[in-house]
């Protein structure tokens, strides 16, 4: 578990002076009123669009995946909204780092809050079903707020990024559990705490189940909730996070946890959680990280990739 971001002299060598400078530009943009943060991302989101040509192509394949009955114009205007809404969200946790809790407080909405705390004054610990839309480091400060809780996350490689990582996680976490580290997500549900769960996205063979997503009849899938929900001892509630129209603020639901959960199996639950999945996703798709390769695993392996050109 980690508890307190480690700085090093190391981090102010001067391969890593690019980044810094970088992030010193970002810094000083967090300070600028939310609505101009977010026209300067949506611009960088249209110059994405022009130069991550590999990124591109992944967004667009998923979107004509999970949505074959929309027709190419649509695909194309989901698709430029999703960029310009990918690059608003590197503001997004620019902001969620380094902005003030009043600020913060000052730029959020949140519902269901109370199912929070009801399950953890039960006894039990909360699970929150997330999904990875691109404010998803602005809810996890808003949800800081009023119940700080503990942060799955999967260490960075980059060691300045991996400081700034934690440092700016634990503003809104008590700590933070790389994602490989199961046995201390479940102390944490014992506790009892709150965790953030996400299932959203490919992580492979190890674990997954071929079920569907979306139009996709088989995606990798994994079922991590259910075992996390058995040993854990907790509920699961569904967490939702979207960036207002206006640009302006946040605004988060939680809801009611889960009834029946774990069921009768993990395939089971782990159908159910996609139906959930969907349900969040299609608020705001165009909020979505269709960045990932949703589909890069196939259930036979021998079958071609899905984003071969």
């Amino acid at each position: 578990m980690v508890e307190q971001a480690q700085f090093s002299k190391a981090l102010l060598h001067p391969k890593h002076w690019i980044l810094w400078l970088g992030i010193g530009l970002g810094r000083l943009v967090s300070m600028l009123p939310l609505n101009w943060q977010m026209g300067i991302g949506k611009g960088i989101g249209r110059l994405m669009m022009k130069f991550a040509k590999g990124r591109v192509h992944t967004a667009r394949r998923n979107l004509e995946l999970c949505f074959p009955d929309a027709t190419a114009e649509e695909h194309q205007q989901l698709l430029e909204r999703n960029f310009e809404e990918t690059g608003k969200a590197i503001f997004d946790t620019v902001s969620a780092w380094w902005w003030s809790d009043s600020r913060v407080q000052r730029h959020m909405d949140i519902t269901g809050q109370e199912h929070v705390q009801r399950t953890l004054e039960s006894g039990q610990g909360v699970i929150l079903f997330a999904v990875h839309c691109l404010p998803l480091e602005m809810g996890a400060r808003i949800f800081g707020q009023f119940n700080p809780g503990i942060g799955v996350y999967r260490p960075h490689n980059n060691p300045v990024m991996e400081y700034l990582q934690v440092k700016g996680r634990l503003r809104s976490n008590k700590a933070l559990i790389p994602k490989r580290d199961v046995r201390q997500m479940v102390r944490s549900l014992r506790a009892p705490d709150v965790i953030w769960y996400t299932a959203d996205q490919d992580f492979g063979r190890s674990s997954a189940v071929f079920i569907p997503f979306f139009e996709m009849p088989e995606a990798a899938t994994i079922t991590g909730g259910t075992m996390l929900a058995k040993l854990g001892k907790a509920k699961v509630l569904p967490f939702f996070v979207e960036r207002n129209a206006d640009d302006k603020g946040y605004s988060i639901k939680i809801s009611e946890p889960l009834g029946d959960f774990p069921g009768e199996s993990e395939l089971a639950d782990a159908i159910r959680g996609n139906h959930i999945i969907e349900d969040l996703i299609s608020r705001n798709k165009a909020q979505y990280m269709w960045l990932h390769r949703r589909f890069k695993t196939r259930p036979n392996q021998d079958e071609p990739s899905l984003y071969s050109k």
